[in-house]
């Protein structure tokens, strides 16, 4: 693997992680040993005590001036940082370093941090390509949002409501008619969130593929569904009287739906490249995330 250009860090820590604290001065510390020069979040900042001699940017300026972004903190934190990354249109590689449980995303652990970081700078270090969804809500012919999705895009029903209908097409071919408290469409990477709490196949995250999963669906037959990643997902929801339909992404932003809207979904032009851990693959991960062959 050739090594990447590096020579801008950024650093990202979890809201109230106190004891983020301490391992971000020493990072910044680390870095400027190697000529790199640290950029610090201004959430992390202010964790860290920094505020004059090293650079502080908002979250949304981080991705444009850095060329590899450490993240401390958990897989909701990790994903508001990809989608930031996404929105830059750039293509900086995370490093998620997770205070806690392992994470699904946010793997390294502290032991693990500096070998991995030496790995990135030599080239040696395993970064891989996690596929991004472009959604988008149509109304009234034009395009009323726009999103960058990590994990998944849910279309579900208000608490109190009654089950919804929603019509399913991939390209111009109709797929099913769903009813159901929702719909969820995921990447591989999203595979270990909603969709699998709902019933949804677990999908090894470099498989080109995307996830269809009903959320409770009425009917036994609306079974969860695996398409070709090139795939155009529609969405529309036949709204009557007073159905509330919601549309959610990476569960980090969303809005009501109208009668009439429709949600796409498909494969983003760029992909999220995210440092693995050199100590445990993927599976290690899961056998230790879902306990499998614990009795």
């Amino acid at each position: 693997m050739t090594p990447r250009t590096i020579s801008r860090v950024g650093l990202v820590a979890k809201e109230r992680v106190e004891a983020a604290a301490s391992v971000l001065t020493e990072l910044a510390t680390w870095l400027e040993t190697r000529s790199l020069q640290p950029v610090f979040e201004t959430f992390a900042a202010r964790l860290a005590g920094v505020t004059t001699g090293r650079e502080i940017v908002s979250k949304e300026e981080l991705p444009k001036v850095c060329d590899l972004i450490v993240l401390l903190g958990g897989d909701g934190t990790l994903i508001g940082m990809a989608r930031r990354v996404a929105r830059a249109g750039v293509d900086v590689p995370i490093a998620g370093v997770n205070f806690g449980s392992l994470g699904f995303l946010t793997e390294i652990t502290l032991g693990d941090l500096y070998p991995s970081l030496e790995g990135v700078l030599d080239g040696t270090a395993p970064i891989e390509e996690r596929m991004m969804l472009h959604a988008k809500v149509l109304r009234g012919g034009g395009c009323f949002t726009d999103e960058l999705v990590l994990n998944d895009v849910v279309i579900t029903k208000a608490a109190l409501s009654r089950i919804i209908e929603l019509s399913v097409s991939i390209g111009s071919d109709r797929v099913m008619q769903v009813r159901a408290d929702g719909l969820i469409g995921a990447t591989p990477t999203g595979s270990t969130a909603y969709n699998l709490a709902a019933g949804g196949p677990i999908v090894q995250p470099v498989v080109d593929a995307l996830l269809l999963t009903p959320i409770a669906p009425h009917m036994l037959t609306n079974r969860p569904l695996v398409v070709t990643g090139t795939s155009t997902i529609s969405v529309e929801p036949n709204m009557n009287g007073n159905d509330e339909v919601f549309v959610t992404f990476d569960g980090q932003s969303g809005h009501a739906l109208q009668a009439d809207d429709v949600v796409t979904i498909e494969r983003a032009s760029r992909p999220l490249f995210l440092v693995r851990s050199a100590q445990r693959s993927y599976f290690d991960v899961l056998r230790q995330k879902l306990k499998w062959g614990e009795r």
